[in-house]
């Protein structure tokens, strides 16, 4: 006979992830029971009438569980292992999601499964400022609005197996859901120790929530992998990231909510993030590398942006892997102020195009009138590039009138493919002002190490730019820039290691291959 005191006891007394695990662990071996609540705080599924097949919506039942424990002040909403099949579920304040060993909910597809399909997207009046994925957030297969004190944690597993992947700032049919975890305007949020399985246009999505911790996920999909809009206090941690087809960390700040809120205080650490497995393969641990016939992009990636209408502060991204895949990116072309921005201790391999972004635009996807913002303060250092593609070099780049200011790099190798012509160490980029952010609209770069235009006040400290084949252009090109200071560089040999054209007050100290060099300006000129 199920003692109901003893496992709340033990439930309330367990305050670690694996002590939970077990404790509700137990809890579901009672299923049998039919005690619809154990102890007074768990909510198992099972008693509520889920039948964990795969093959009959479970939704309702589900949802009932979840305003059970919601009216009586809060619980753990439990599913023990099996195969949930749910359109929108609907989270509740106080209440926590636990999926057990073997548990999977399964998000349905509308086509095959019947019923009348996800929520409705809401209405949103600022849709017209950003895609329409990023403008709505009821139809998901689990969504929460306006709540405080929410989690989804355990070692279970959220398959979007009948999501839509979205495609840009195209509605979707009725019914249709696109997102796997959809939050807006909560707080206190908790996300641990879940996998996420083709999570559709984002696995997550989190507008608006503040004091969010996202910790220890597995996530295998195909597009975003973790986006979070206009938040504050955020820490990602310990997560892994395959989205061959999109970003994979990836902090916005758009104009969703009908106002200009910047994402601040952000700490992404010990997280490794990847294009380049075929989608499941990360989760099942046969790291099944793309093919030339698995058509992907390889994104992957960690991206401040593109969405910059209330910009970034107090960024810190440390300690982590990327892999096959695009580099990281900070990006501020909506008038949003992106400063403060920490970047260290970061391995990168097979960078599919530059190792850094940094841009300072004018697209102004915004209300009218928004003056373009400032991209500032920002440190590198302590990362490690290997084997990064050679057509383009690493960008920083404002626009004219408009610099990035105050940049330094420390302690930094990147070494790339090499190959690059003398022809094309002639190529002038465009300045692409207004266009959609990304490395590729620039075309091939005249630099084989940095290209930077646009900049006020640059510091790069032993760094070395290594080429694994002979490349003809130089490991710097510098354009429009003001107070620039090389200190311990090394470049590869037998090509001009910098290009200049109208810059000022440019110093190089302790090179090795040229002496110690001051110029107050230069028009145009190689070193």
């Amino acid at each position: 006979m199920l003692n109901i005191g003893a496992v709340r006891r033990d439930f309330l007394k367990l305050s670690g992830v694996g002590a939970l695990g077990a404790a509700l662990g137990t809890a579901s071996a009672y299923g049998h029971q039919k005690q619809a609540v154990l102890g007074a705080a768990i909510y198992d599924v099972r008693a509520f009438g889920a039948t964990g097949g795969g093959n009959i919506l479970d939704t309702v039942v589900v949802n009932k569980a979840i305003d059970a424990a919601a009216s009586a002040g809060g619980g753990t909403i439990l599913f023990p292992s099996g195969s949930y099949l749910c359109y929108s579920i609907r989270l509740k304040s106080n209440v926590s999601l636990y999926l057990g060993p073997g548990a999977t909910i399964v998000g349905a597809d509308p086509a095959t499964a019947g019923g009348n399909g996800y929520d409705p997207p809401e209405p949103n009046q600022w849709d017209k400022y950003q895609d329409f994925g990023h403008s709505h957030w009821h139809n998901s297969l689990i969504w929460g609005e306006g709540l405080s004190n929410i989690s989804i944690c355990g070692p279970g597993r959220i398959w979007g197996r009948g999501l839509s992947r979205g495609e840009g700032d195209k509605a979707l049919a009725p019914g249709v859901g696109n997102k796997s975890i959809s939050l807006k305007n909560c707080h206190n949020v908790t996300l641990r120790d879940i996998s996420i399985l083709h999570g559709g246009h984002f696995a997550i999505l989190a507008t608006g929530v503040d004091n969010l911790t996202i910790d220890n996920l597995l996530i295998d999909t195909n597009r975003d992998g973790i986006d979070v809009d206009c938040c504050r206090n955020v820490r990602i941690s310990n997560c892994s990231v395959n989205s061959p087809w999109d970003d994979g960390i990836c902090p916005k700040s758009s104009y969703a909510l009908g106002y200009a809120r910047p994402t601040d205080h952000v700490t992404i650490t010990n997280c490794y993030v990847t294009g380049g497995y075929e989608e499941g393969t990360l989760l099942d641990a046969t790291y099944k590398r793309i093919g030339p016939d698995y058509k992907a992009p390889r994104n992957g990636r960690i991206k401040l942006g593109t969405e910059s209408n209330g910009g970034f502060r107090n960024i810190t991204i440390s300690n982590c892997v990327i892999d096959d895949c695009r580099g990281i990116a900070l990006e501020t072309v909506d008038g949003g102020l992106l400063e403060d921005v920490s970047i260290s201790n970061i391995t990168m391999r097979d960078i599919t195009d530059v190792p850094f972004f940094m841009r300072l635009g004018a697209r102004m996807r915004g209300p009218e009138g928004t003056p373009v913002g400032y991209l500032r303060r920002v440190l590198v250092s302590n990362v490690l590039v290997s084997n990064a593609d050679s057509r383009q070099s690493a960008l920083i780049t404002g626009i004219p009138g408009h610099n990035i200011e105050d940049v330094k790099f420390s302690n930094v190798c990147i070494e790339h493919q090499g190959g690059g012509t003398k022809d094309a160490a002639s190529i002038i980029p465009p300045e692409n002002e207004t266009g959609y952010p990304e490395p590729n609209r620039f075309g091939p770069m005249p630099a084989q190490g940095f290209f930077i235009r646009h900049v006020k006040g640059i510091e790069m400290r032993d760094v070395e730019i290594r080429s694994l084949r002979e490349d003809s252009r130089p490991a710097f090109v510098l354009e429009d820039v003001n107070s620039a200071e090389f200190i311990h560089p090394k470049v590869p040999p037998g090509s001009p290691s910098w290009a200049l054209r109208n810059v000022k007050d440019f110093r190089i100290w302790q090179s090795g291959t040229i002496p110690d060099t001051y110029l107050a300006q230069a028009e145009q000129k190689m070193l």
